[in-house]
């Protein structure tokens, strides 16, 4: 019989060691090491937020520049007369009330309207809870450029062209599919068994919406208020097809003032209006998080 040769003995730190743990902890060629790793990462980020902050800085400087270029350039004299050149009625505050106008419009009327549509959706278990879902899902796809002629034909028949509540209407139904979707995952946090108790007591269901689930939500209210406003704020489209007179167009169409004929364009204005186009809907965020708390307040709101 052949006789086989015991194995070379381990060292008593390394026997210790399970073999499992052994080979997890071996050094691998492939990978790389946690510094180059994070590194790497770092390096990404860093790449990633000169990215954002070019732009930005570009705005600030050339709006403090009378002779603003394209170029990012330390101004060689601070000045503000391109802030004074353009806070006139009819070039900037008149825009930005009906910016406001109908941003805020489509916000209130979005999220009351995605409050009573998630509502059931998010209480009640239905046949067409998942197929209602995925119309709405559906609705999100369409390309807004693609709707506007038959809507623009529709706003002629019913006579709603330039004018702002029409335009706020349809914003606001072009914003509701989203905003269903963000509203019923905001509502399914919500404990149902604070609802069974005030049922049990004898309150309406439109009751325990009003007095329990609202309260409990109203992060994620401000949540969609905030991102239908953002959305309303920015939309340059929808106005510019239907909003024909220019004391009811927008911020965001009156700016096309600066644009001026054969390529030429008032940068360091352009930058100084963006500026003022850019704090209402800044404010208004810092207003609502402060408002609204940082999470929802559940804890011990049902007793054991």
């Amino acid at each position: 019989m052949a006789r086989t040769t015991p194995a070379p003995a381990l060292a008593p730190e390394v026997a210790a060691v399970p073999p499992a743990r052994r080979r997890r902890d071996a050094p691998s060629v492939a990978a790389p090491g946690p510094r180059a790793a994070r590194a790497l990462s770092n390096v990404v980020l860093v790449v990633v937020g000169l990215c954002f902050l070019l732009p930005l800085g570009w705005i600030v400087l050339a709006s403090l520049d009378a002779s603003a270029t394209l170029t990012v350039r330390f101004p060689d004299e601070l000045t503000l007369a391109n802030f004074t050149a353009v806070m006139t009625p009819e070039q900037t505050w008149v825009p930005l009330a009906n910016a406001f106008v109908l941003s805020a419009g489509t916000g209130l009327i979005t999220v009351v309207a995605s409050v009573l549509a998630a509502y059931p959706l998010s209480r009640y278990r239905m046949r067409f809870n998942k197929p209602f879902l995925y119309a709405v899902l559906f609705g999100t796809c369409l390309p807004i450029t693609a709707m506007m002629v038959p809507v623009y034909s529709l706003f002629v028949r019913l006579s709603l062209l330039d004018s702002l509540a029409g335009t706020t209407f349809f914003m606001a139904a072009t914003s509701l599919p989203m905003a269903i979707w963000m509203t019923k995952n905001f509502m399914d946090s919500v404990p149902i068994s604070l609802e069974e108790a005030a049922w049990t007591d004898g309150a309406s269901a439109m009751t325990t919406l009003r007095t329990i689930v609202l309260p409990l939500m109203r992060p994620g209210i401000a949540v969609v208020f905030i991102f239908v406003f953002i959305q309303a704020w920015g939309n340059f489209f929808v106005p510019f097809v239907l909003l024909l007179t220019p004391e009811k167009q927008p911020a965001a169409v009156s700016i096309f003032a600066f644009f001026g004929q054969y390529g030429s364009v008032a940068y360091g204005q352009l930058a100084a209006y963006s500026m003022l186009y850019a704090l209402p809907a800044v404010g208004l965020y810092v207003l609502v998080s402060r408002l609204s708390g940082g999470s929802f307040a559940l804890a011990g709101a049902v007793k054991g």
